[in-house]
Formats: C-alpha cells, sequence, structure tokens
C-alpha cells in the first residue's frame, strides 16, 4: 500500500497502484502486437515452438474438446491445439485487443474460422459459465495478471470435472551459475534486440523484469493446488528457463 492508501503490486520491477497494472500490461502488448512472433523467435532462438509443442505432447487434444486459450494472444496455441484435434473448439481470450486482431490475420486462423472464437477480456472475470470447457491453458501470460491466483480460481470455475489446467510459462533456472548467465542474456541483449525489431526497448525490459517477479516453480505449484486442481505437477523445460504446470479438476 502507497502513502496515498492505494493497494499496490508490481510491474516488472516497479511498484505501481493495482488499479493501474492492467491497462499498464494493456500497453506493453498493445505496443508490440505486430511484432510480437517475430520476436517471440529472435529472443529464444524458435525454442518457444519446442516448448509448445511439449505442451501439446502433455496435453494430448482430444476430438471435440473445447478449449480456452487465455492470454492466447495471436493464437499460437491454439491454432496448435487444434492441428492436433481438428474437431474441437478453441476460444482464444486475451486482454489486449489488438493482439487479437494480429492473430485473425495469420493464415491458420482462416482455415480454422469455424473452430475458433476470439474474446477480449480479464482472466480474473472470465465471462463464461461455470463448467464450460474441457481444457485451460494459458501461456506466457499468468505472469501478467494482477493476481494470478484469482485467473486459477477462475480457470477452476469455468473448466468441467475432469477438465485439465496447464500453464506454460517462464521460470528459474535451478543451478545458480546457468541463471546469472541467463539473467546476463535477458537483460542486456533482449531489450536492445526488442528496439531494433519492434522499436519498443521498455516494453521487453518490463517482459524481462516480469520473469523475475514470478513465483519459482515449487512456488507456482501450490498455488495451482490451493485454486482446487488435483494431481498438479509440472515439467522444466530448457533446463527450468521456462516451465509447465499441469492440474485437473476431479
Amino acid at each position: 500500500m502507497n502513502d496515498q492508501g492505494e493497494t499496490t503490486t508490481h510491474f516488472g520491477f516497479e511498484t505501481v497502484s493495482e488499479a493501474d497494472k492492467a491497462d499498464l500490461v494493456q500497453g506493453v502488448f498493445g505496443s508490440v502486437a505486430s511484432k510480437y512472433d517475430i520476436m517471440n523467435d529472435v529472443m529464444s532462438f524458435g525454442i518457444h515452438r519446442i516448448w509448445k509443442n511439449s505442451m501439446m505432447d502433455w496435453l494430448s487434444p482430444q476430438p471435440r474438446q473445447k478449449l480456452l486459450d487465455v492470454a492466447g494472444g495471436t493464437g499460437d496455441i491454439s491454432f496448435r491445439f487444434l492441428k492436433r484435434a481438428p474437431t474441437a473448439h478453441a476460444t482464444v481470450f486475451d486482454m489486449t485487443q489488438s493482439m487479437l486482431d494480429e492473430g485473425q490475420l495469420r493464415s491458420e486462423a482462416e482455415k480454422m474460422e469455424n473452430h475458433l472464437d476470439w474474446v477480449c477480456g480479464d482472466a480474473m472475470c472470465l465471462p463464461f459459465k461455470d463448467n464450460s470447457f474441457d481444457v485451460y491453458t494459458i501461456s506466457f501470460g499468468i505472469r501478467n495478471v494482477t493476481h494470478p491466483e484469482k485467473a486459477l480460481s477462475e480457470a477452476f470455475r469455468v473448466l468441467r470435472p475432469g477438465g485439465r489446467l496447464m500453464v506454460l510459462e517462464f521460470s528459474q533456472i535451478p543451478n545458480p551459475s546457468m541463471q546469472w548467465a541467463y539473467d546476463r542474456y535477458s537483460f542486456n541483449i533482449i531489450p536492445p534486440m526488442g528496439k531494433i525489431i519492434a522499436n519498443d526497448s521498455e516494453s521487453y525490459q518490463y517482459l524481462v523484469e516480469s520473469i523475475r517477479k514470478f513465483p519459482n516453480q515449487e512456488k507456482f505449484l501450490d498455488m495451482v493446488s490451493n485454486a482446487g486442481f488435483s494431481n498438479a505437477k509440472y515439467r522444466n523445460l530448457t533446463m527450468g528457463v521456462a516451465c509447465l504446470h499441469s492440474g485437473w479438476k476431479i
């Protein structure tokens, strides 16, 4: 809480009013939307594609399942899901309309339009009925939510009994030397790269900082369990640079 009595939270390494964080995050993704997919490839040397395929391998999409892809942005996860289960249906949900607009311009969106919905809104207050979806995914998005625990609670609410949660997020490398090297790369290379490719270093500075503020694998696993999910587990990817968390609504 600040001197004005406002409840505060973090925005990267900055302390901001909780009421302001959503708008600040929306500003970040609105700024980089047109270059978001390109920057993902450059920043991760394309490894994010391997991580997302690992996510699909663990999810094992099934025919006619209903997916809610929160922080779905330009549709990358939904497209992968529908390629593996062509009769399924995916709802791409994101707080930033310009990210959804970019996704709808992708060639995959036109091919899969009968199996896709695009919805703009808040992960902490989903506009869907209870027990509506078979699968809930959120990829590289939950660290940007003001209250991740509320997003997890909403995930539990909208999933049907037997439904599956899967979270893909940047995490912490257990090896301190490797984490040190990764930090040097993140802080010294990624923001300047963002300036060159997206003409925006500040947004990528925030994204790097937000990773460092997010709970580590074990702490986030506890959050998943506390939201009501059973059989909660995680798998490290690329030594812990990213991590998959899974849970079931039983």
